[in-house]
């Protein structure tokens, strides 16, 4: 059915790696915390091999820092110019996607688009921002896939996985989802001028 999208079925690594994403965006997992293997081994009842998985694809993704001989940690907080600099080159990413998706935007990527929104508004409204953040980053996620595919996303989410670290936005639930609106209205008007104009406001 059009705006209903279906559940998404995750291994038993994938979601490890989402509780443990959880834990990072959430604070329960500050940065510069270590990382202990055989305990999130036996935390999640596995063996060590799936753990080591998880913690390259995190480490991947920029949450997580990975040296010699130390083991991994919580990525640090980044220094003012670099999170700048990861904010500019996430937009002109995002400036990009948004310039490809011209006509593009079906139907039921239109009724998607809307869902993930109404998603975002019941989550400011259960005032779970771990959560906020997690469905923001899909709507995002939605549009750069539809417009480069997985290269693209692939190019794009170390960026802003990296920035969450440094989160300090603070906005309201009906600011938050107006701001995706209005990109979306843009896209479905066909206004690529106002949509990557939208873009650029949100991304800050």
């Amino acid at each position: 059915m059009a705006g209903v999208r279906a559940p998404k079925i995750l291994s038993v690594k994938d979601q490890i790696a989402e509780q443990i994403r959880s834990d990072i965006i959430a604070g329960d997992l500050a940065p510069n915390t270590k990382l202990n293997e055989k305990e999130l081994a036996e935390r999640f009842g596995l063996s060590r091999g799936p753990i080591r998985d998880v913690i390259l694809q995190l480490t991947k993704e920029g949450l997580l820092i990975s040296k010699n001989n130390c083991g991994a940690s919580v990525n640090s907080i980044l220094d003012p110019k670099l999170q700048k600099l990861m904010i500019k080159l996430r937009r002109e990413i995002e400036v990009f996607a948004i310039e490809q998706l011209k006509d593009k935007l079906t139907a039921n990527d239109v009724a998607d688009l809307e869902s993930i929104l109404d998603e975002l508004q019941e989550a400011f409204e259960r005032s779970d921002y771990t959560e906020v953040t997690k469905i923001d980053i899909s709507f995002h996620n939605y549009l750069i896939h539809k417009a480069g595919g997985d290269e693209l996303v692939n190019i794009w989410y170390p960026y802003v996985m990296r920035m969450r670290l440094n989160y300090k936005r603070i906005t309201t639930g009906e600011e938050c989802v107006n701001e995706h609106r209005v990109i979306l209205d843009a896209l479905k008007d066909g206004d690529i001028s106002a949509a990557t104009k939208a873009i650029k406001a949100n991304i800050k």
